[in-house]
């Protein structure tokens, strides 16, 4: 088995029962400069092998892969130092802030030799990958547009203080998993226009950036998409509405897959229509603590595909040049936010000599 290392421990609590619940993985350890979350998820894990030194995990040469799950400000550095130390690298999403450090880590990559795998979890959800499995196969023929949401009642985020800095933008933390399922089926985009707001809920908390955006994408063969994010506002009964769902609509058929309902509908080219709900089980696989907070079946699916990557020698996607794309086109979405206008991706990359 490979051996993994963790830094970062609140998100990358997911990571380590992904990890520790792997048949390919064993976990060496974990590290966060905070200590007291240092304890607190060794004691929840019954794993007490934790540093808050990034060193120690740099310096290990049992380990194999470093799965990165630090505030996006630092990821950059953080993967830079992991492949100069020899080691493979997850990495959550968004890959980097600053795409002016992408080519750098390109290179790196290549000398090197080792994978950087970027966290997309949303791909690796039981309806997510039915959808591309039916997708490829042309269940629904040749894809005409997508339409992808992501709206969740995140009121509780706002009595988090670091939600109301100016640094934080839901764009970003929330709206680049939606915008994952747009560039996975159009990776093609060539233009995009958006409008956004602060609700009124997110005006009286004090938010700095838009908690509601829709955009429309343009690819460069004229297809176009569209995205949605609300983050502030109650939401229907799951029965009703998904809190993230991707809608495919193609010449012979259409799917969606809502993520957290674990739930699948496809018409099919030859017009049967299918609905799927996936059991206790996968439910169990997927939501393994309290609420939906984390989703540790999904790390898990990803981390088992990065192994087979490594062992069997294939790119695992989104490798790090998607994850510099996708970085690309939520800048760019972030430029139309605040000129009113639309941006061209390829002027966003043009910038950092992309």
């Amino acid at each position: 088995m490979l051996k993994i290392a963790i830094l970062g421990l609140g998100e990358g609590r997911s990571t380590i029962s992904a990890a520790l619940s792997s048949p390919k993985l064993e976990l060496v350890k974990i590290c966060d400069k905070n200590e007291d979350l240092c304890k607190q998820r060794a004691k929840e894990f019954d794993f007490y092998h934790y540093t808050q030194e990034y060193e120690d995990l740099l310096n290990d040469d049992k380990i194999d892969i470093i799965a990165i799950y630090t505030p996006d400000h630092l990821h950059a550095e953080h993967v830079k130092q992991a492949l100069l130390h020899g080691k493979h690298v997850v990495c959550t999403k968004p890959f980097i802030d600053d795409l002016s450090k992408a080519k750098e880590l390109l290179a790196l990559s290549r000398q090197t030799g080792k994978k950087v795998f970027i966290g997309q979890s949303s791909r690796f959800f039981e309806p997510a990958k039915r959808q591309r499995k039916d997708f490829e196969e042309g269940v629904i023929g040749d894809l005409i547009t997508i339409e992808s949401h992501y709206h969740a009642d995140h009121r509780w985020f706002l009595a988090k203080g670091w939600s109301l800095l100016q640094s934080f933008k839901w764009l970003y933390g929330g709206l680049s998993h939606p915008v994952d399922f747009i560039r996975w089926y159009l990776p093609n985009i060539e233009e995009v226009m958006g409008y956004g707001m602060i609700s009124s809920n997110g005006a009286v908390a004090g938010l700095k950036n838009e908690d509601t955006m829709h955009f429309i994408f343009k690819a460069t063969d004229g297809r176009i998409a569209r995205v949605s994010g609300v983050y502030t506002s109650p939401t229907q009964p799951t029965q009703r509405d998904s809190g993230m769902s991707c809608i495919l609509r193609g010449t012979l058929g259409a799917s969606q897959a809502d993520y957290h309902e674990l739930r699948y509908a496809v018409t099919t080219r030859e017009g049967e229509e299918k609905m799927i709900h996936w059991g206790d089980a996968t439910l169990k696989h997927y939501f393994r603590f309290e609420g939906q907070s984390h989703h540790a079946g999904e790390y898990q699916n990803y981390l088992d595909y990065f192994v087979d990557s490594i062992e069997q020698n294939f790119t695992a996607y989104p490798d790090m040049e998607e994850g510099i794309q996708t970085v690309a086109l939520l800048q760019a979405m972030d430029k139309s936010l605040q000129t009113g206008m639309p941006i061209k991706i390829a002027d966003v990359l043009k910038e950092y000599n992309l």
